[in-house]
């Protein structure tokens, strides 16, 4: 796995109770007396000064390494100790120390936060100064925790461009005061947290699928010819347990070693949890899926934990979720799906970003707006061959603003250097966005859109445009986007079909969120895990190896 489970770090707070010997002890009064030494007169508008040895020692301990927000937040509390008082540990310092040990829970690595050593220095400090070194050493283990938690270890853009997420990250000040007047520690842990249904669901489901790797893992099934419906083959027995194991449904219904009836419908369930055709033939594909190690999905769950950290909790009330790795998309309003449709997105040399915008217009029988890459790598050559070769596809071309005949351009004297041409395509079935598009201009010239390839929605992977998002019936996705501004059966079909360019714009704000997950687990209670079609699970699992070992 990704973070093995420490046989040190038990999986709760008792784990840790031997360490806590001085709890219910009382330090040494003279850690907390007032000192003669630091009474200085009173200076009208001076800032308070440290008055105990502990505080003393707390203000000379920390260091510019102390993020800026921290000693912000102890020097308004003229640097008193956080964790502890005179009375011994308080309960907070308990529970955040329990809460570190228990971060594997959550995918992350306990031993980032050194719970163990933590508890350690509460039995071997004696002198103001050990006191001061623990107490900042758990307000900034405290501080990394809550940010790794809330925000995710790793921020995305810095590991991978292609990732346009800044997730926000706790303000230290803010997050000690908020600790610190909260009246239920413990609910305040559990608040630092995704509080999104999907993070639970996914937590959950990775708890349970490391009890398997304990009880020892899936079983493999013995490679073979491709196994079809109505054949007999001794490996159905072998099959049966496999899906089994990851609780696919209807498996257990089955005996013998015709490979028929409720097993082949058990292989369909896994066939879509896996993102592959549903034809309940068992082929090379399906063979690699099943026999995918457990340690490896374990990986795979631990990432998407990650990824979920680094997204909002309430994505909105009327928004677009395209998960490229499922190359689907929904429509979720009011907290419910009203919609799905298959998607086409970018081949892994034209990835796909992940960002969130919000849809600004729908223009029906667009025209198309060649890009520059295309049309200087893709469609000059044509033009340098055959300098009509575009018209057949109502391509016409323009500069300065101006339309110029084709024919007419030395097209050989040009090259993608010194290209000063637009080309633009007109509305019309050959489109090549179809006859209808959603936008929300961004930086990357991504949008969703119709196309006149009607065939690749049919296939289990599609990842063939080159960066945009087709919607497979992109009418139907009209027809629930924009609801609001008219219902009536067949609208924007019948504006479609006047053959006039027509921009509309939602009157009720819809929110676009392109994202990648390759592992969920959906309310039904299936567990669902794809193809990383862009690599970057591998990207994101060195970073947080990397993270781990350095501490970050």
């Amino acid at each position: 796995m990704l973070v093995p489970r420490s046989k040190k770090l038990a999986s709760n707070a008792a784990a840790l109770a031997g360490a806590f010997v001085f709890a219910a002890s009382i330090l040494d009064a003279s850690v907390f007396a007032q000192s003669s030494e630091t009474q200085a007169p009173l200076v009208e508008n001076a800032a308070p000064e440290p008055q105990t040895p502990i505080a003393i020692a707390i203000k000379a301990s920390i260091s510019e390494a102390v993020p800026e927000g921290l000693r912000t937040y102890y020097d308004e509390r003229v640097y008193a100790p956080v964790w502890f008082d005179q009375n011994g540990l308080r309960e907070n310092a308990h529970l955040a120390i329990a809460a570190m040990a228990e971060a594997n829970d959550h995918a992350l690595n306990p031993n980032n936060y050194n719970p163990l050593g933590l508890a350690q220095q509460t039995e071997s400090a004696q002198t103001p100064a050990e006191w001061a070194a623990f107490d900042l050493e758990l307000s900034n283990q405290f501080l990394r925790y809550a940010t790794h938690l809330s925000s995710g270890r790793v921020q995305p853009n810095k590991i991978n461009r292609a990732l346009n997420l800044f997730p926000d990250r706790p303000e230290p000040k803010t997050l000690f005061e908020n600790a610190e007047q909260s009246v239920d520690f413990s609910a305040f842990l559990d608040s630092l947290a995704p509080q999104s249904d999907n993070y639970a669901r996914l937590k959950r489901r990775l708890a349970q699928y490391r009890q398997k790797a304990e009880t020892g893992g899936f079983t493999s099934v013995p490679e073979g010819e491709v196994l079809k419906p109505g054949m007999t083959d001794p490996r159905v027995s072998v099959l049966r347990a496999r899906l089994m194991e990851e609780d696919i449904p209807g498996a257990e219904e089955h005996s013998g070693d015709v490979y028929d009836g409720a097993i082949v419908e058990a292989v369909k369930i896994f066939q879509e949890h896996n993102g592959l055709a549903t034809d309940g033939v068992i082929g090379k594909n399906t063979l690699a899926r099943l026999n995918i190690p457990l340690q490896d999905k374990l990986v795979q769950m631990e990432l998407n934990m990650e990824r979920r950290r680094w997204m909002r909790d309430y994505l909105g009330e009327f928004y677009v979720f395209v998960n490229l790795a499922d190359q689907n998309l929904k429509v979720v309003r009011d907290g419910k799906t009203i919609h799905t449709t298959r998607v086409v997105v970018g081949k892994p040399y034209h990835a796909t970003p992940v960002f969130s915008d919000q849809l600004e217009y729908v223009e029906i029988n667009p025209f198309w707006n060649v890009p520059y890459s295309i049309a200087t790598k893709e469609y000059l050559p044509k033009l340098k061959q055959n300098p009509s070769a575009l018209s057949r596809q109502n391509i016409r071309v323009f500069q300065d603003g101006n339309e110029v005949a084709a024919t007419r351009v030395a097209w050989n004297s040009y090259s993608g250097g010194n290209f000063p041409f637009r080309l633009r395509q007109d509305p019309g079935d050959g489109n090549a966005l179809g006859r209808i598009k959603f936008m929300f201009p961004n930086e990357f010239n991504i949008y969703i859109h119709d196309t006149p390839s009607k065939s690749l929605f049919s296939r289990a992977e599609r990842a063939y445009s080159h960066g945009c998002i087709r919607a497979s019936n992109p009418f139907a996705l009209a027809d629930v986007l924009l609801a609001d501004n008219n219902s009536t059966p067949g609208h924007w079909e019948g504006i479609r079909d006047t053959q006039k360019r027509t921009v509309i714009k939602p009157v009720v704000p819809v929110e676009v969120h392109l994202t990648y997950l390759t592992a969920w687990m959906n309310k039904d209670g299936s567990t669902h895990f794809r193809k990383d079609i862009y690599s970057r699970d591998e990207v994101l699992l060195k970073a947080l190896r990397k993270a781990m070992t350095e501490n970050l």
